[in-house]
């Protein structure tokens, strides 16, 4: 207003904020001939940039649209090449005509979940923003949308928030779990492989779709051995079974999860005591499958009775084993990634929903272990015995020195 009420006295009342450039170009024209002709030449860069303004009924509704994170702002301003402010209940996008459709419709996706129940979080924005753009590179109408993301809800306890799915790997894992009798989920740390499955058991539980949940896993330590544990059976096997039971208390109550166990609906054992049974009616996952070998691997693929699911979870570059060739979970992907029953999900550092600092440890480990080369062979490394010549012995095509090298 200070600087618009002098142009206004001056004669520039009845202008476009546009042309206002090209008229104080002019003014100063008169004025001084250099400064005006400088002026005129910049003003088509001084024009104001398109702008819209999104408002919304309360800064509360505004503020989880955005997962109360005013950094996802800049973000969007970033990947679309916009200028963001926000003010109380508004929005206010600055920039091309093109950024600012895209912007629109990212908010409109958000303020679409949001009503629909869902909770916004940082994972649903990049989503969204994400598909718009992809949507708004290819040439025929976008049909990915939030919605999809959000409309599988898999409940609990009525007093825990349903669980939804926050990437698109996550969403067709849901879905493969829906559709297949037997899923593998494979993948690194921290993308919700077992936490998914065992939200969809305790889902299928619940709407009566299968009579009890087996929960088992491989008792393998993690590169130490922590020798003869004090108790009970249960008390031996409680510490390998504990991420578990963590993923248990998350969607039902305690005291819940305590009466499921005593009716035997619910059932945590070891891999090794599966042999020889035969679970109908049942959810079962199968945890920590890289540890597995390959005869352990095979039991427990055959356990599976009538209207019976299977979900195994793996993450191939954290086996325990002594020999990493022995998991039974590289080989089952290798002999049973042609049948049509059995569905596969892969998961991507892309997909980490954990603290964001994970997902570059791993993005950081797989470079730096997939780009590790091999020292080259030399003529000057030392030889089986001890000599910089490389005599006859040393030309065998196995050196007991250095295997790694010959």
């Amino acid at each position: 207003p200070g600087l618009w009420l002098p142009l206004k006295s001056a004669g520039a009342g009845g202008l476009s904020p546009a042309l206002l450039p090209t008229w104080l170009g002019i003014k100063l024209a008169a004025l001084h001939p250099e400064v005006g002709r400088r002026a005129l030449c910049l003003s088509p860069l001084l024009r104001l940039m398109p702008t819209l303004t999104l408002d919304y009924e309360t800064p509360h509704f505004l503020q989880s649209l955005i997962a109360h994170d005013e950094s996802l702002l800049k973000c969007l301003g970033a990947a679309l090449n916009l200028k963001v402010t926000s003010r109380d209940a508004w929005v206010k996008l600055e920039g091309e005509e093109g950024g600012l459709v895209t912007g629109q419709k990212v908010f409109a996706q958000l303020e679409k979940a949001r009503r629909g129940g869902a909770d916004i979080n940082p994972h649903y924005f990049h989503f969204a923003l994400e598909t718009e753009k992809r949507n708004a590179a290819s040439a025929g109408p976008g049909v990915e949308s939030l919605d999809s993301l959000t409309s599988i809800r898999l409940l609990g306890s009525p007093r825990k928030p349903p669980i939804l799915a926050r990437t698109r790997t996550q969403l067709a894992y849901l879905q493969a779990i829906r559709s297949h009798d037997v899923v593998f989920g494979v993948g690194p740390a921290g993308t919700g492989k077992t936490y998914l499955a065992m939200a969809a058991a305790v889902h299928a539980l619940k709407a009566g779709e299968v009579q009890r949940i087996v929960l088992t896993r491989p008792a393998v330590e993690a590169g130490e051995a922590l020798g003869f544990l004090p108790g009970d059976l249960n008390d031996k096997i409680l510490p390998y079974l504990r991420p578990l039971y963590d993923a248990l208390h998350d969607m039902l109550e305690i005291d819940e999860v305590e009466k499921l166990m005593e009716r035997g609906q619910i059932e945590i054992a070891p891999l090794a005591f599966m042999r020889g049974r035969t679970l109908s009616k049942s959810f079962i996952i199968l945890d920590e499958a890289q540890n597995t070998t390959q005869a352990q691997m095979f039991m427990f693929l055959t356990r599976l009775g009538d209207q019976s699911r299977a979900v195994v979870t793996g993450d191939p570059s954290q086996i325990d084993l002594k020999d990493a060739r022995l998991s039974g979970l590289r080989e089952a992907i290798k002999v049973l990634e042609e049948v049509e029953t059995i569905r596969f999900i892969t998961f991507e550092g892309s997909d980490v929903v954990r603290h964001r600092v994970v997902r570059q440890i791993i993005e950081a480990y797989q470079h730096y272990r997939t780009r590790a080369p091999m020292p080259p062979r030399s003529a000057n490394l030392p030889c089986c015995c001890h000599r910089r010549d490389r005599p006859r012995c040393c030309r065998r095509r196995v050196c007991r020195w250095f295997p790694r090298w010959s």
